[in-house]
């Protein structure tokens, strides 16, 4: 798989405190691979350390286990999530992209199980779940039945059967995700880009994965509004805001990641299923 090249996308906003330890987390995976960090109108100090690319990049070469290329953008104003993510896949290059928060919750350590599914050619789509018996952090009771209703709703409109659409550990085949609309601001980008894969029938896997949670004095800034939000999203990007099916090809034969030509499958012709 040296051709292999990952992409990962990190959105951050006002994470100064854990933002050298999160890039030095992913420089350690034994992947070829971008960092496309996009600060999100943050005031805390982020920008700075953002600005000083070289010198940062240096710094962050001790911990390389593989090349690996970094790329910073920044808005001007806090934007949210969705937004920095759609601005993130205008520099995407690589075959998967990866979305990773900067704030220390998900493990790098498992993106060889998050994105071994696609690199088998079982899936075109992964989400990692928090509910699926991998170790995490013990915090709100409330947090875990907003996630899991709001995880129900979303399955009652896609005909899914996921554990945990609000999870923020997702990894796409670049074709995939660049082929999709995607139009939310916030944290509903988790309902929206879910309703458009499922619309597109994509090959969903899921994979356990771990998480440490961490509390709003640590600087956890989902809330109780964003469930509504989110509520919002499923029933919008369902019903109201729908991109037609994409034809499904019958009879094909699905191939290891490795097999398959990398002009051919990877540069955005290769049809959605």
């Amino acid at each position: 798989m040296e051709s292999l090249k990952l992409s990962i996308i990190i959105p951050v906003y006002n994470e100064a405190a854990t933002l050298y330890e999160i890039l030095a987390r992913v420089i350690r995976t034994p992947f070829n691979k971008e960092l496309v960090i996009v600060d999100d109108g943050s005031g805390d100090g982020t920008v700075e350390i953002l600005r000083d690319t070289n010198s940062l990049k240096a710094s962050l070469s001790h911990h390389a286990e593989a090349a690996f290329d970094l790329k910073t953008l920044f808005h001007g104003r806090n934007s949210g999530k969705g937004t920095a993510i759609r601005t993130a896949l205008s520099a995407v290059t690589g075959d998967i992209v990866l979305i990773q928060d900067a704030d220390l919750e998900y493990d790098p350590s498992e993106y060889s199980a998050l994105i071994s599914p696609i690199l088998e050619g079982k899936a075109d789509v992964v989400y990692g779940s928090r509910f699926l018996g991998s170790s995490h952090r013990v915090l709100f009771f409330w947090h875990s039945v907003g996630n899991r209703f709001l995880t129900l709703i979303s399955n009652m409109f896609t005909n899914l059967n996921l554990t945990d659409m609000e999870v923020g550990y997702k990894a796409f085949r670049t074709d995939v995700l660049k082929n999709i609309t995607l139009r939310s601001s916030r944290f509903d980008f988790e309902p929206e880009v879910t309703a458009r894969i499922a619309r597109h029938g994509c090959r969903i896997y899921e994979v356990p994965i771990s998480y440490a949670g961490r509390t709003y004095a640590e600087g956890k800034k989902i809330n109780w509004k964003d469930g509504f939000h989110a509520l919002w999203a499923i029933i919008r990007y369902n019903v109201l805001d729908v991109e037609p099916r994409a034809e499904k090809r019958a009879n094909e034969e699905i191939q290891p990641f490795a097999a398959v030509s990398h002009s051919k499958s990877l540069s955005g012709k290769r049809p959605l299923r």
